[in-house]
């Protein structure tokens, strides 16, 4: 049973275009509880990732993106934290209580959903390449903080919070 000092709480993490946002804003309207995208809490108070990246450096944006991290954990909702959040052992640790759920898809269904364009980090002539590339070196680090694995490739995103809502439910 949670309360004021433990509120319910749901962390999603994973790879660019693997439906967090998607997702989780589902789960949390089925379980009742706000929906809170880390990055976008970093950017209304401080600007757009890319200017801080390039005024402050990685380390300060991932400190940043820590205390909003961490904030959203003591308030509770369904949590998206952004696709690098994982790669700060700090974040890591202050999801070790938490229950986190790693939203996982293939390069082949990511294919279709970056087509679009507007992620920087997958500019260039092979952002299904890239996306890869970047996926394998935080696979591990996700995989460190997941409590549950889903698989957004193939099935319905409203299946998918569906199944996400009812384990996070069964957990109490």
């Amino acid at each position: 049973m949670t309360s004021a000092a433990d509120p319910l709480s749901l962390v999603l993490v994973g790879p660019m275009a693997a439906g967090k946002t998607s997702v989780g804003r589902r789960v949390a309207r089925r379980l009742g509880i706000p929906f809170v995208d880390t990055d976008k809490r970093v950017v209304a108070v401080h600007g757009p990732i890319p200017l801080i990246f390039e005024e402050h450096g990685e380390s300060h944006f991932r400190a940043l993106e820590r205390a909003e991290v961490a904030e959203a954990l003591r308030a509770g909702g369904v949590i998206s934290l952004g696709g690098g959040a994982v790669t700060d052992p700090a974040t890591r640790r202050l999801l070790l209580d938490h229950p986190v759920v790693f939203l996982t898809v293939t390069p082949a269904a990511v294919a279709d959903r970056i087509q679009s364009g507007g992620r920087p980090l997958l500019a260039g002539d092979d952002p299904v390449g890239r996306w890869t590339q970047i996926f394998e070196e935080r696979r591990d680090w996700y995989d460190e903080v997941a409590s549950v694995t889903f698989d957004t490739s193939r099935r319905p995103m409203q299946r998918i919070a569906d199944d996400i809502a009812a384990w996070r439910r069964e957990l109490g």
